[in-house]
């Protein structure tokens, strides 16, 4: 019997096309982008244009440009572009950008979202946000007025941030009679800024946000550049999440999923690296290891799963994980820090008041932090660094951070989303600062190894002098610290009180606690944890690993 056929619809074949155009466009790399620059650069009206030029606007939309723009543009009767990313009431009324704006745009070869950023220098805490997440700045300049000081300022920032693909987009090109010699001219003049600022390379292009000149396509009246034109160059940068995938693999953990008593599984975002069901992983900070036995989605479990990705992990021991920890590839370093040296960017009003209590938030995990030292500031108009007590509005500072527990030590330079991190104000619950981790500075660095880990046995005769201090030394850095001492076990029974220290020992360090026991064992006897042997002359001195 033949089978009949029902005919397609009009709504069958639109949705049909709608989910091949979905399925397409989620299988395309993706590019993470900002526009940043000195006020009235022509930022807004540069993304207006590649929405508009992408054919990435709905008839509605355009429809509302058009009114828009003859209410309230500046270009007549013509479309005003800016419109497009400028929804504030006051942004608007100005003619200026104050929040992040983030659009979403595709081509037939790459997925884009774009952040557009203010450029006014009280709004400088705004544009840091939109970088914080980008892998490309797109640095505007006014043809008409150089480099400038917040041209200076945004591009230091974007270098700070990690950002390495940075794109020269000498706009208004059109308002200088598309002039070569004005392009070299100031080309010449960032370059020279730029080697300063540590900025290794740039590509510069001449563009006109406004008539599209070097924006979708090349140029007839910029004949004289034989570069390649903004999205040209967009399309072609390398894809950050296939860099993000060759790095070693990591997980903060956002929180433990436990739907029933039968399954316990692990939720995060993957930061960097590739997992695969079987692979050895370790938790940070306390180092213990296990085996991924499953990685669950939405859509169902995976074999495997890559930088960028929500998932759920399974492993194949009941161990202690929480919120905060991060899951890392076995064999990676297990640093936990307590005390960190950073880059920090000052975002509020008020001036930074050291030893003050604040959030600090990375990754996953928030804890109670304080400044300890401002090393320096720098002045981004002329690069030098001077000494500094206190950081006000959007000054750029080196500074020591004491945390009142310890956390999983990354550096900014080897995750940009692990070792990234703001400060909130307790009281108002704003944020302050953004910072990112440089260093570990000694004396804060203990390699998590197991439970044991933080054990330490002191033996010979200043023993009870040596633990003293380096518990008040201990304390002074905000660790927790106990010291098993005879008086300490007096009402446990008296048979054997080294089994009783070393059990009492074991469970404090479970928790957390560095111990220093005082109980001196009979010849020959085994010590779970470390060994030191006091004297006069060491006091507990020197970076601890224990």
């Amino acid at each position: 019997m033949a089978t009949l056929l029902k005919p397609l619809d009009a709504a069958d074949t639109a949705r049909e096309e709608l989910e091949r155009w979905i399925d397409a466009t989620q299988k395309k790399s993706l590019l993470r982008f900002i526009t940043c620059g000195s006020v009235d650069d022509g930022k807004s009206t540069l993304i207006g244009r590649l929405l508009y030029d992408s054919k990435m606007l709905f008839e509605d939309q355009l429809s509302t440009l058009a009114s828009d723009s003859k209410k309230q543009g500046t270009q007549g009767e013509a479309l005003d572009f800016a419109l497009l990313v400028d929804g504030l009431a006051a942004e608007r009324e100005q003619g200026i950008t104050i929040d992040v704006a983030y659009r979403f745009f595709a081509t037939e070869k790459r997925k884009f979202i774009v952040a557009d950023t203010p450029g006014h220098e009280q709004y400088t805490r705004n544009m840091v946000t939109g970088a914080s997440t980008a892998d490309l700045a797109v640095i505007l300049i006014d043809a008409r007025k150089g480099v400038l000081t917040q041209t200076k300022r945004h591009s230091f920032l974007v270098h700070l941030l990690g950002i390495r693909n940075v794109v020269l987009a000498v706009n208004k090109m059109d308002l200088v009679g598309y002039d070569q010699s004005a392009f070299d001219r100031i080309v010449e003049d960032y370059a020279a800024f730029a080697k300063t600022a540590g900025i290794g390379a740039f590509t510069a292009i001449p563009v006109s946000g406004l008539k599209g000149d070097n924006i979708t396509s090349r140029s007839a009246e910029i004949d004289w550049y034989d570069g390649p034109f903004l999205l040209e160059h967009l399309e072609a940068v390398p894809a950050a999440e296939r860099k993000a995938a060759d790095e070693p693999f990591r997980m903060a953990v956002q929180w433990v999923s436990r739907p029933s008593q039968n399954f316990r599984g692990y939720t995060g975002r993957i930061a960097s690296g590739q997992v695969r069901v079987g692979d050895p992983i370790s938790v940070l900070p306390a180092g213990r290891n296990s085996f991924v036995e499953r990685i669950v989605t939405f859509d169902g479990d995976l074999d495997q799963a890559v930088a960028g990705q929500s998932v759920t992990l399974t492993l194949t021991d009941e161990i202690d994980c929480s919120r905060g920890d991060i899951l890392v590839a076995a064999g990676e370093r297990s640093d936990a820090v307590s005390r960190i040296s950073a880059s920090l960017v000052w975002m509020s009003d008020e001036k930074l008041v050291p030893h003050r209590s604040y959030w600090l938030k990375v990754g996953t995990q928030t804890v109670s932090a304080s400044i300890d030292t401002v090393q320096s500031i720098t002045d981004v108009n002329t690069l030098e660094i001077s000494d500094g007590n206190a950081l006000a509005l959007n000054d750029i500072g080196k500074v020591v951070i004491d945390l009142d527990r310890a956390i999983p030590g990354v550096r900014y330079v080897d995750n940009r989303k692990l070792g990234g991190f703001i400060l909130i104000d307790k009281m108002t619950h704003a944020t302050v600062a953004a910072g990112l981790v440089d260093d570990f500075p000694a004396n804060a660095v203990r390699r998590a190894a197991g439970p044991t880990s933080t054990i330490t046995w002191v033996t010979g005769p200043d023993r009870a002098l040596w633990a003293a201090r380096t518990a008040a030394e201990l304390k002074a850095q905000r660790r927790q610290v106990s010291i098993i001492d005879e008086e300490a076990i007096a009402g446990f029974p008296a048979d054997d009180p080294v089994r009783t220290a070393r059990e009492a020992a074991k469970l404090l360090a479970a928790a957390g606690v560095h111990v220093l026991v005082t109980i001196e064992a009979r010849p020959g006897e085994a010590h779970p944890g470390r060994v030191v042997e006091a004297s006069n002359e060491d006091n507990g001195g020197g970076e601890w690993v224990i």
